[in-house]
Formats: C-alpha cells, sequence, structure tokens
C-alpha cells in the first residue's frame, strides 16, 4: 500500500515531509508546478496516479473545488481511500463522497478539513460512538481569532489587524473566506454533521461577518458589559433537528474561549456522559495540518480502513434556539425584544431578550439595510 499527493502547496508539501521522516513512502505527487526536489515522484498527469494499483491512498490537498472534486471521486470510484484537508470540497460534497466509498469499499477521510492540526473531528468521531453529543462550539478561523484578540489586546481597529494579518500571512490578500465566516460555517458544517450523525449543508448555516466589529464595540462589550468577543461556530441539537449558525459571541472573560490567543483556534463538544471536551491549538499551516493529513493516511495503511457513512439530512432550523444578543446601530429602530439600550455618541447600544437565533440575523438584515455599520453579536450564557 503506497500513497499519493494531489497538490504540493502548503498543506501538501507538509503532509509529504512528515510522510517521509515517517517512514512512509509517497510515491507519487500530483503537481503542474516544477518542484525539482521530487524528482520522479511528481507528475502532471493524474492517470499516473489513478492507474497505479500500487497506490491505495490518494491524499488530496489541491483545495477549492475543482479538480479536486473530480480526482476525489475517480479515486474512490478506482477503489482507492481518500484522504482531504478540503473543508469546502467536504462541506460542499459531503453526501457524495461518503456513499461513494460506502459503494466502492473504501474510507474517507477528512480529519484535517477542520481543525488543522487539532486532533478535533478525529475524537469528536470516537466521542460519537458512545455518547450522545448535543453541542458543538469554538474558535475555528485563526485569522478572525488573531484580528479580535489585537483589537481588544492593543486597543486597535479593525482595519489595522486585518492589515497586519495579512502582511504575516495569517489572512489572504482577499480575507472574504475568514472574516464573512465562510470558512468557519464549512468547518461547523462538517463538525455538525459528525457530532449529529447526519448531513449539514453550508447553505443552511446562518453566518454573520466579523467585518462590522469597531473598536467601539470592544470599548462597551469590555468596560460596560464586561464581557470578552469572539467568533465562534455554534452546532446545537435540538428535538428533530439542530441549530447551526457562526456568529460573533460575547463571553466571560474567564471563559475559555475568551483566553485564547493569537491565531489559536479551541473548539468543544459536548456529550451527555463525557461532559465538555476542549481541544486547542493551531488550527492550520504547514506542519499543522499537513501533520493531520498524514495521520489519516498512516491510519489506513496502519489497517484502519473502516467504510464511511453519512444518513439522511435532519432540518436545521435556527428557531428552535434563543439567546440574548447586543446590537450597535445608529439606526432610528425598536423592538419589542429590546431590553437595554444605551445612546453614545449617536450610537444605540442595545442588549436583547432572547429571541431565536433565526429572527436576530433576519432582523439584521434589516437594521442594516438602514444602517451598514450596525454589529451584532450573541450573548453566551
Amino acid at each position: 500500500m503506497k500513497t499519493a499527493i494531489l497538490g504540493f502547496g502548503v498543506v501538501g508539501s507538509g503532509a509529504f515531509e512528515v510522510l517521509e521522516k515517517a517512514g512512509y513512502e509517497v510515491k507519487r505527487v500530483l503537481d503542474i508546478r516544477p518542484h525539482d526536489e521530487l524528482g520522479d515522484k511528481l507528475t502532471a498527469n493524474y492517470d499516473d496516479i489513478l492507474n497505479d494499483k500500487e497506490i491505495s491512498v490518494v491524499a488530496e490537498a489541491i483545495g477549492g473545488l475543482e479538480p479536486a472534486h473530480t480526482f476525489v471521486v475517480k479515486a474512490l470510484k478506482a477503489g482507492k481511500h481518500v484522504v482531504s484537508s478540503n473543508k469546502h470540497l467536504i462541506c460542499t460534497y459531503y453526501e457524495e463522497l461518503h456513499a461513494l466509498a460506502l459503494e466502492n469499499g473504501v474510507t474517507l477521510r477528512f480529519t484535517s478539513s477542520a481543525g488543522g492540526g487539532i486532533p478535533w473531528l478525529y475524537n469528536l468521531k470516537r466521542s460519537v460512538r458512545c455518547d450522545d453529543i448535543y453541542k458543538v462550539m469554538g474558535i475555528m478561523n485563526g485569522t478572525t481569532n488573531f484580528i479580535l484578540d489585537a483589537m481588544i489586546s492593543d486597543g486597535r481597529d479593525f482595519d489595522d489587524v486585518l492589515s497586519e494579518a495579512q502582511r504575516l500571512g495569517y489572512a489572504e490578500a482577499n480575507p472574504s473566506a475568514d472574516i464573512d465566516g465562510l470558512d468557519t460555517a464549512r468547518k461547523t458544517a462538517i463538525s455538525s454533521s459528525i457530532a449529529f450523525n447526519t448531513i449539514i449543508k453550508e447553505e443552511n448555516v446562518d453566518i454573520f461577518s466579523l467585518r462590522f466589529i469597531k473598536k467601539a464595540d470592544i470599548d462597551y462589550i469590555t468596560s460596560k458589559l464586561n464581557k470578552t468577543v469572539r467568533y465562534l461556530g455554534f452546532g446545537v441539537k435540538s428535538e428533530g433537528g439542530a441549530s447551526v449558525f457562526v456568529e460573533p459571541a460575547l463571553l466571560d472573560s474567564d471563559a475559555l474561549e475568551s483566553n485564547v490567543r493569537k491565531n489559536n483556534n479551541m473548539i468543544s463538544l459536548f456529550g451527555r456522559d463525557v461532559g465538555r471536551l476542549s481541544f486547542f491549538g493551531q488550527g492550520a499551516g504547514k506542519y499543522p495540518t499537513g501533520n493531520a493529513l498524514a495521520q489519516d493516511v498512516i491510519d489506513i495503511l496502519s489497517g484502519s480502513t473502516e467504510l464511511s457513512f453519512a444518513p439522511e439530512a435532519i432540518n436545521v432550523d435556527n428557531a428552535t434556539l434563543e439567546r440574548a444578543y447586543y446590537v450597535r446601530t445608529k439606526a432610528d429602530v425598536s423592538y419589542d425584544f429590546f431590553d437595554t439600550v444605551e445612546v453614545i455618541d449617536g450610537s444605540k447600544y442595545i442588549t436583547t431578550k432572547k429571541i431565536t437565533v433565526s429572527k436576530m440575523h433576519a432582523v439584521a438584515k434589516e437594521i442594516r439595510s438602514l444602517d451598514a455599520d450596525a454589529f451584532f453579536a450573541g450573548i453566551e450564557g
């Protein structure tokens, strides 16, 4: 049993180095760019991998949807095990890829797709075997945590910290996937799918972007509400369904998430028997994510090739969960669920009574149609 890696970028090269150092042979690497250090291992022709009977495991680290989707489908149909770090691919084609793995008697693993180097999905899958996991939540994106941590610690503005994150390589030139919550939504959907033995689609996850937070919010949240803000993904099981959403959240200063610094991640599961288990560490990067991808490969090469499984999708209904919210806006609005309202320099700083997640996200759209700078965050506890 030998391995091929698709893509030799940050994650693919990291996985290659980890596997080779651990004594596992990577027979082929697919990439269209030259890499002299790979010698005859390098190929730009996918058929060289697909038709090689010695290659039993294909590790996908291309990213994006195409050609990654086409390559993974062909590998599964050819009876090859597949591991992937590609959260966009897994989230979008979760049901299809699981079905193909089952149909062809191979396994699909993707523990590096959420949490990077943190053994999050691995332990979540183990916990589901004998416990009722009713909630997953956490900081799943290092870029947004770096931004918030710097804003809180240094009193800086959002745009200033984002520029630094881009200079340091934590944020892309186009940071939308991070700061607008798409990255966290995909990881939350994958995590919730595993936790609740179901299929959660990305389009059913309510998202509120972090890009609207201002230094004024940090100051008010810290001084007036005695809270800390973090950007969190939530999956909460309900009777017959689940609430799955991504939004800024206000936490007590001694909460675990409040003390996650810089670009680190922390993700937690809540089980009926085990209680809360939290996993902390680097959620991205060449070696953390490459190591997690390599661990999936090594598991399969060591004989852990149980079939993948994905049941039917359950109803995602964010009207089943209620929580209080913080809102900042200059819009002349008033709703019956407002609890406290304080006006400072023309802006209303509002806390609400408990309302449903779906109602708040809908109201936020209404408010933002009147005030493009409006911001809101859920209040934990």
